[in-house]
C-alpha cells in the first residue's frame, strides 16, 4: 500500500520467525487445492499429545475483497473479511466467530508514507480497543500499542518498540508486558538471497530478575532443502529441516531436547503441506 514503515507488529518479527516458525512437536498434514474460479481449500490436521483436531478452510478473492471461512472439528466457524484500499492507503478486516460472536473484531490499518496505524474494536458490548502507529521509515521505525478495556477501564497492554533495517541485517528493541520485560534482538544476512542467517536475542524480565539469551541460525542447503538450529541459555537445544518435496509442497521435521536434562525425552514434530 505504501511504502513507509510497516505495521508496529512487525517490529522484531523477522527474529521471531527465525527462532520460532515452523519449530513444532506437533503431528501436522495439510492439503490444499485451488480451483479455476480462484477458490483456494485447505483440509488440516494436527495431532497433539493424546488429541486430534481438524479444520477445513475455503479462501476466496474477488478484486480487492478476500474472504476467509474455517470450520474446525468442534463445529466453531470462523469468518474473516478483508477489504484492500477500502479507501485510499486504508484496509479493513472483519472477523466473526461462530458460536462465540464475542471473539469477532473489526480492524481498519492505514498506512502512509512515513506512518502506519491501526485501531481495532472488539465485537460485544464492552469491547477491547487496541490502537497502534508506527511513524519512519522502510530502514527506520518507532511505534508504540496500546490494549484497553471498556467494561474495567484499565490498559491491558501498552508497548514500545524500534526497528533499524537494511538489506544485511535487522535490528530491533521492544519494550513489552507494560515495562516489564525488555526483549532487544538482531539478524544478519551473509548474502543477498538470505540463504545463511544469524539471530541473536536477549530478553530482560524486570520482576523476576530473569534473562534469557536465545541465539539461532539458518542455512539453505540448495533450492528445496533448508536447515535451521536454535539454542537459550536454559540449554533448549532445537533444530528443524525443511525440504520442499514439489513445488509448494513442504516437508518439515523439527525437533528440541533440554541438554540439561539429557535422561528426559526428546521432542519431534513433523508437519506436511501439499499442494498438488
Amino acid at each position: 500500500m505504501s511504502k513507509g514503515p510497516g505495521l508496529f507488529s512487525e517490529i522484531g518479527k523477522k527474529a521471531k520467525d527465525l527462532l520460532t516458525k515452523d519449530y513444532t512437536s506437533d503431528q501436522k498434514f495439510a492439503i490444499s487445492t485451488c480451483s479455476d474460479a480462484g477458490v483456494a481449500l485447505t483440509s488440516t490436521a494436527v495431532k497433539k499429545g493424546g488429541f486430534s483436531t481438524g479444520d477445513v478452510a475455503v479462501q476466496y478473492k474477488y478484486m480487492s475483497t478476500l474472504v476467509d471461512v474455517k470450520v474446525d472439528t468442534e463445529s466453531n466457524v470462523s469468518t474473516t473479511l478483508t477489504f484492500a484500499d477500502i479507501l485510499p492507503a486504508t484496509k479493513a478486516i472483519a472477523s466473526i466467530k461462530i458460536p462465540d460472536y464475542t471473539a469477532g473484531k473489526v480492524e481498519v490499518q492505514y498506512f502512509h508514507d512515513h506512518a502506519t496505524f491501526t485501531s481495532a474494536v472488539g465485537l460485544s458490548q464492552q469491547p477491547t480497543v487496541d490502537m497502534s502507529a508506527t511513524i519512519g521509515t522502510p530502514s527506520f521505525a518507532v511505534g508504540a500499542e496500546a490494549g484497553y478495556e471498556t467494561s474495567s477501564g484499565t490498559f491491558l497492554k501498552y508497548n514500545a518498540g524500534i526497528s533499524v533495517t537494511n538489506a544485511d541485517y535487522n535490528a530491533s528493541i521492544i519494550l513489552a508486558d507494560k515495562g516489564d520485560t525488555l526483549k532487544a534482538s538482531y539478524v544478519h544476512h551473509f548474502d543477498q538471497l538470505k540463504r545463511k542467517s544469524t539471530v541473536a536475542e536477549i530478553t530482560r524480565r524486570f520482576s523476576t530478575n530473569e534473562n534469557t539469551f536465545t541465539v539461532g541460525g539458518s542455512y539453505a542447503v540448495d533450492p528445496l532443502t533448508t536447515v535451521k538450529t536454535r539454542l537459550n541459555n536454559h540449554g533448549r537445544l532445537g533444530a528443524l529441516l525443511q525440504h520442499e518435496l514439489k513445488a509448494k509442497s513442504i516437508l518439515i521435521i523439527s525437533s528440541e531436547f533440554d541438554t540439561k536434562a539429557l535422561d528426559r525425552h526428546p521432542r519431534f514434530g513433523l508437519s506436511l503441506s501439499l499442494k498438488p
